[in-house]
């Protein structure tokens, strides 16, 4: 099969701060086994993929980052954007390098920093979700299965089509939903026909730069003026000058929530987006007092916490309970766990007392 692979791994992982700072952000860190996260979303790739038809969008200052975890990616492979832009963008530029290279292919875009715990499960749906896409016009997204009324992600709703597809279910999408609030989550959550937007896509290259023309045509100019200027420039100098030019605009906005023919692949092969510590109740084991421990910790009467230690020093905690406390070599964060999707106030704040060197 002619598939092509776009992970994005330019974001800051702002939310897993102290650990993840400026310059090694969450993709890159060891959140869940040996291998950072990065790391795991190559290897699983692979098994469907060749290393050279994958490629992994990010911003200057991970670039060799990027070399050193996946020396084996050829460096063409990583393609730099010279500022933070969104997923619209960075969808755009990737398909105008990818038509070059490999014309007719199918683009799987997926996040360089989710769990999934099942890769078998994972491969197979994505193979399905290949075969959708090539049966027309089509764009397909996988739904994760929700177990609970999740308010931090965005939602999409099954029109109740549904087809079989070796052994699958897939639905065709009636709309896209922003994040919502509990009582909506709970309505959504008994509904049946709502998934989580997991933010994996897959689609004919060509086709999402039909939809990019029709529906987004100021990104599809400069998108077109581009891949003219490939042909005398290098591909550094004319994507410093163009693509500052394209919207700041999420792909589900720009392009998923407008057009028509989308289909939704229900899954559960153990999801996470690890979006804040909290994901950390989820994905690791507790002790018998509901305790997520990581590192030299002492705990006693402590319930309900999270409590990772990063440089082998010393945590000791008495009559604590539904606490965030995690200790580098240079901050030590103590916070709720209700106030762990807030992460970033903190942030803003060392901005504002320009206390640059603790981001």
């Amino acid at each position: 099969m002619n598939i092509t692979a776009v992970i994005m791994a330019g974001g800051k992982g702002e939310r897993f701060w102290p650990k993840s700072r400026t310059n090694l952000p969450k993709q890159f860190l060891n959140i869940s086994g040996n291998k950072s996260m990065l790391q795991q979303t190559i290897t699983r790739l692979e098994r469907l993929i060749d290393i050279a038809r994958i490629f992994i969008v990010t911003n200057e200052l991970y670039a060799e980052l990027i070399h050193a975890q996946i020396p084996h990616l050829p460096l063409d492979n990583i393609i730099i954007e010279p500022i933070g832009r969104n997923t619209a963008p960075c969808v755009g530029l990737a398909s105008i390098l990818i038509e070059e290279r490999f014309p007719d292919s199918t683009m799987v875009v997926l996040p360089s920093d989710h769990i999934i715990k099942n890769d078998s499960e994972f491969i197979q749906i994505l193979k399905t979700a290949v075969q959708v896409s090539t049966q027309g016009d089509n764009l397909v997204t996988l739904g994760i299965s929700p177990n609970y009324p999740e308010t931090g992600y965005g939602y999409i709703e099954s029109t109740g089509e549904v087809q079989e597809i070796n052994s699958m279910e897939v639905h065709r999408v009636s709309r896209f939903v922003e994040k919502p609030d509990l009582a909506t989550a709970k309505r959504y959550l008994d509904s049946g026909n709502f998934y989580w937007n997991s933010g994996i896509f897959v689609w004919r290259t060509s086709v999402i730069r039909q939809y990019i023309q029709q529906l987004m045509p100021e990104m599809h100019d400069v998108l077109e003026t581009m891949k003219a200027a490939l042909n005398f420039q290098e591909q550094h100098e004319v994507i410093a000058n163009e693509f500052p030019k394209m919207p700041d605009q999420s792909i589900d906005y720009g392009i998923m929530e407008k057009v028509d023919q989308i289909y939704v692949i229900p899954c559960v092969f153990g999801w996470d987006d690890v979006g804040s510590w909290t994901a950390l109740d989820r994905i690791d084991e507790h002790d018998e007092n509901g305790n997520v421990i990581r590192g030299n910790i002492l705990n006693m009467d402590t319930k309900r916490c999270i409590i990772e230690s990063n440089n082998g020093k010393l945590i000791a905690t008495l009559g604590i309970e539904d606490l965030i406390v995690v200790d580098t070599d240079d901050v030590t964060l103590i916070c709720t766990k209700d106030k762990a999707q807030e992460i970033k106030k903190l942030l803003k704040e060392l901005r504002v007392q320009k206390l640059d060197q603790y981001l």
